[in-house]
């Protein structure tokens, strides 16, 4: 008798999902995958993911949906497994999904990196964080500086965010700001790629990672995997960072993966020591104690630099911040809003009550988001939204903390200053000595 496959409905947000369908489900007989859902980012859902990375068992491609469908696609498809793929959520949020699935009669499950980590022919340094906004970007600029000083050639594959025409973004390498746009990344993935490409570092992405890697090693003396939205890494690191914010420590026990990755960290690092309180540094010191005290421990600041930012003094200004940071990432200020109270803005402006079109679904989607705007643009539309938000705000300035030069990309109407920051460590150990430690550099 032939045993039918098993029928999956894999829970994702773009970019894990995809990655653990094409390790783990797509050449598998004994499994068939029936459908994506979608959650966390705007327009992901009603898509379809394409025959041409789906493979030859799926000849249609397969439907993307709305999470929210989980249970009628459970009872209409006769799903037995549900798989959930996506990261930076809490671990009572993962739970309420598996009271979901199981009510609706199926199964759940969590694949892990034994399952889903693809193996270099380089040595890969993993820098994953707890939560989103901790301060990975400038740590993996960091860990590139130093292996570039020493003579390595470095790659950088970042974590997925394919948000356009998936088939076309299989494989994507970055190395000049023109590749953006031939790409024609959305402002998220700008935020990214930008301050890499900016540091002259190649940068690979995309959703076929298997590819990717075959490409980016080929490159690199070290490939660094420059991990987003608190996942676990695609690839088997030899070395493995996990940043952690003291702005919100307890977040390591409460948030998946994001316990697991510091769980496996060799190395953590307790970031924005110069902004956070003794009491939250000392709060992250015993977590990093706690769920990974066979860690090297490195503390550093994430100083902030404003050109010519006494013109904040006095000003009404409108503070512009990353937007997953203070989004799904459950901070309600970053930089830009330390900037704007250090320099002396006369008024931070709440653009809540200014939002229009999408920026409002975004404040009703995420109300705890503090008084500031969120730079979101996962579209052409969106884009316009925000500047039509940053136009509608009464101020004298508006104070940018993307990580990319916005401006090019949206127009003001008025004056502006970005904010800017990078990674410091404070004391010893530091990443240098860790590095050397692990045969990363020359001794």
């Amino acid at each position: 008798m032939t045993i039918p496959p098993t029928r999956v409905l894999i829970l994702g947000a773009a970019g894990r999902d995809f990655h653990n369908f094409n390790v783990h489900f797509r050449d598998d007989p004994r499994t068939e995958v029936v459908a994506f859902t979608a959650a966390q980012i705007p327009n992901i859902a009603d898509r379809r993911y394409p025959a041409a990375l789906a493979g030859s068992r799926y000849p249609d491609g397969i439907p993307i949906v709305a999470e929210t469908e989980l249970e009628q696609l459970v009872r209409d498809r006769s799903v037995d497994v549900v798989v959930f793929s996506y990261s930076d959520v809490s671990h009572e949020a993962v739970m309420h999904l598996a009271s979901r699935a199981l009510a609706a009669g199926a199964d759940y499950l969590l694949l892990g990196p034994k399952h889903t980590m693809l193996r270099a022919a380089v040595p890969v340094i993993a820098v994953c964080a707890v939560r989103t906004g901790a301060g990975k970007s400038q740590t993996t600029r960091r860990v590139a500086a130093i292996l570039r000083q020493a003579g390595r050639r470095v790659v950088v594959v970042r974590h997925p965010m394919p948000y356009g025409d998936l088939a076309a973004q299989a494989v994507q390498r970055f190395a000049t700001a023109a590749d953006l746009d031939r790409h024609r990344v959305t402002i998220e993935e700008r935020e990214e790629y930008e301050p890499l490409l900016a540091h002259d570092l190649v940068v690979y992405a995309g959703v076929d990672y298997a590819g990717i890697l075959r490409q980016a090693e080929r490159e690199a003396d070290v490939l660094i995997w420059d991990g987003g939205n608190n996942d676990l890494p695609f690839f088997a690191p030899n070395l493995m960072l996990a940043v952690v914010d003291p702005h919100r420590a307890d977040h390591a026990r409460r948030y998946h993966p994001g316990e697991s990755v510091l769980r496996m960290a060799d190395i953590a690092v307790i970031n924005k020591v110069d902004t956070a309180g003794l009491e939250q540094i000392e709060a992250a010191r015993k977590v990093v104690a706690e769920l990974a005290p066979h860690a090297s421990v490195v503390e550093a600041a994430s100083p902030i630099v404003v050109a010519d930012g006494e013109r904040i003094r006095g000003k009404r200004v409108l503070v512009i911040e990353d937007g997953p940071t203070v989004t799904h990432g459950g901070m309600r200020f970053g930089s830009g809003w330390i900037a704007a109270r250090r320099y002396g803005a006369a008024e931070i402006v709440d653009p809540r009550p200014y939002a229009v079109g999408s920026l409002r679904e975004t404040f009703a989607a995420w109300p705890d988001t503090g008084p500031v705007l969120p730079a979101m643009g996962y579209g052409a539309a969106q884009v316009a939204d925000l500047a039509a938000t940053i136009a509608a705000a009464p101020v004298d300035l508006v104070v940018v903390a993307s990580p990319i030069d916005l401006g090019r990309l949206v127009t003001f109407g008025r004056p502006s200053l970005r904010v800017r920051y990078e990674l410091q460590e404070i004391g010893e150990p530091s990443l240098r000595n860790l590095l050397q430690q692990h045969g990363f550099l020359a001794d």
